[in-house]
């Protein structure tokens, strides 16, 4: 290296000390990356990328059976599988918000995600365990590896192309594929091997049932991402959050550890106990009122737009949460007793169904993001996401109404699968104008300072919309006794039907404020020079 190049990078090294130190994000727009040091957006992006193929392989192939597990292996009603799984489920997207502080504060986005997923993949060995007291500690212990880990990916990936807006939608939009291939799979294979009884492993005494070993395979999926991790970390080098580009401190890292020790016990309880989770689901909605309320303690009118807004697509984000948890249970359960099991001569099971979604996430993206791309090339520009959101709704609305009209096209109860497959093509084009760019709407709107925890209050939004959905889906609990396809038809198609009507009036409400969304997230215009 000559003398200029090294006083170039001896530069560098120095201005990311002092931003280090001083506490702000090092995120540099794509135009100084390389030259502060060689960095790759695309490369970080994909380890992000495969980290989460990885991390959703391993929960998604759990949540396929977790209800059916609770119902067929464990002998409980309806409802109060619904009511576990919902309350789980509202802890799992809850518990970013305390991942979104330390990633943001204490330990470095990039270090709580290993954290994370390690305690994820920890939790899935204990769920293998064929011992019904691990079960509930199981489920704390994933809780709170979501929570650690749930944010933070995000976090980063938003912080590869700061302010450039239509780019962060294309890429949101991509990511969000990611999580649906590895989904993809492992709903594919963790429902083949919980289907086969006849597969037992004997080990120390303890004999592992084919359920058993289906949820092993999630501690796999988790094992193989933070293997992918440690080989191509180097590239998410120059993103991340200020105590990234810090010495780690072990004694913030032992704070955590015990912390997140006593939060598994704490989280375990909840999930068994519904009054519980009906308190703590009070709590999170408080918390969310405190946060976006801080945030809106600014004399800046134009901020304060956007955290309106913000919290308008957070309320809008809940409302999809309530019904995406229908897949895992009252969909599953309908699945089960009234769809047939065959789709183009190939038999499909209850939970194997819940691929549908995955399948038409993953070939929906890639064309959603070149029509996004397409739009801003024009001169009318991308549809604001305001348009997205409302839209997403009304999508919502018909997918309830297609699984509803199964209902009514049955014979003797029995509903052909490809009504699911059109209501779940609907449904899944909703979730990617919601959900999806969810996270490109948070790195968009919320202040920098407070990205990670503004995602995580908006993580906590979707699992209070979570248990609300467990909620929802035990409206449709069967009674005891009734087996016959003609009598638990009826108990679906009411469920489905309000369900439909709720979201065509929520998209109403959507499309009547658009116009003040439009508003508040419109981009600043900028001044006109004035003339010499």
């Amino acid at each position: 290296m000559d003398g200029g190049g090294a006083h170039k990078a001896a530069s560098g090294r120095a201005k990311r000390a002092r931003d280090s130190l001083s506490g702000t994000s090092v995120n540099r727009g794509p135009s100084t990356k390389l030259a502060a040091g060689g960095a790759h957006p695309r490369r970080a992006f994909l380890v992000l990328f495969f980290v989460e193929i990885w991390e959703r392989f391993g929960y998604y192939g759990m949540a396929s059976i977790m209800v059916l597990y609770m119902v067929r292996r464990l002998g409980l009603g309806d409802a109060r599988a619904d009511a576990i799984w919902g309350a789980f489920s509202a802890l799992v997207y809850a518990m970013p918000m305390i991942g979104g502080y330390v990633g943001d504060r204490v330990l470095g986005a990039r270090r709580t995600l290993v954290l994370g997923a390690a305690a994820l993949g920890l939790g899935y060995v204990f769920l293998a365990v064929p011992l019904q007291a691990a079960f509930f500690p199981a489920m704390g212990l994933i809780a709170m590896g979501g929570g650690l880990f749930k944010v933070n990916p995000n976090n980063l990936v938003s912080r590869l192309y700061e302010g450039d807006h239509s780019k962060l939608d294309i890429l949101f939009t991509i990511y969000y594929m990611s999580l649906n291939i590895g989904s993809f799979v492992s709903i594919l294979l963790t429902p083949w091997i919980s289907n086969h009884p006849r597969w037992v492993v004997t080990v120390a005494g303890l004999r592992f049932d084919s359920w058993h070993l289906a949820f092993g395979l999630s501690a796999l999926g988790l094992t193989a991402g933070l293997t992918s991790y440690a080989i191509w970390r180097r590239y998410l080098a120059p993103y991340g959050t200020a105590p990234d580009f810090a010495p780690l401190r072990w004694g913030r890292l032992g704070i955590v550890l015990l912390a997140s020790a006593a939060g598994v016990g704490a989280l375990a309880e909840i999930v068994r106990h519904q009054a519980a989770a009906v308190t703590v689901v009070g709590i999170f909605l408080l918390l969310i009122v405190v946060i976006f309320a801080r945030l809106l303690a600014t004399d800046d009118a134009r901020a304060r737009g956007r955290v309106w807004a913000c919290i308008a697509f957070t309320v809008m984000s809940v409302v999809w949460a309530v019904y995406n948890q229908q897949i895992y249970t009252s969909l599953t359960l309908f699945a089960l007793r009234n769809v047939r099991h065959q789709l183009l001569g190939v038999h499909v099971s209850a939970a194997q169904f819940q691929d549908l979604n995955q399948f038409w996430l993953v070939l929906l993206a890639l064309p959603l993001a070149w029509f996004y791309q397409r739009m801003a090339r024009t001169p009318r520009g991308d549809f604001s996401m305001a348009a997205k959101y409302a839209a997403g709704l009304y999508l919502l609305a018909l997918a309830f109404l297609l699984y509803a009209g199964g209902g009514w096209a049955a014979r003797g109860g029995m509903v052909s699968p490809w009504w699911l497959v059109a209501g779940y093509g609907a449904q899944s084009l909703g979730e990617l104008l919601i959900s999806a760019l969810g996270f490109s709407m948070v790195a968009q709107l919320a202040p920098e300072r407070a990205r990670g925890v503004t995602m995580g209050a908006w993580f906590l939004g979707m699992g209070a919309g979570m248990y609300a959905g467990g909620m929802v889906a035990g409206m449709a609990s069967v009674p005891a006794g009734l087996t016959r396809a003609a009598e638990t038809l009826p108990f679906y198609m009411h469920v489905f039907l309000w369900l439909a009507a709720g979201a065509l009036v929520c998209a109403l409400a959507a499309t009547a404020i658009t116009p003040l969304l439009n508003r508040y997230t419109a981009a600043p215009v900028a001044a006109k020079p004035e003339p010499a």
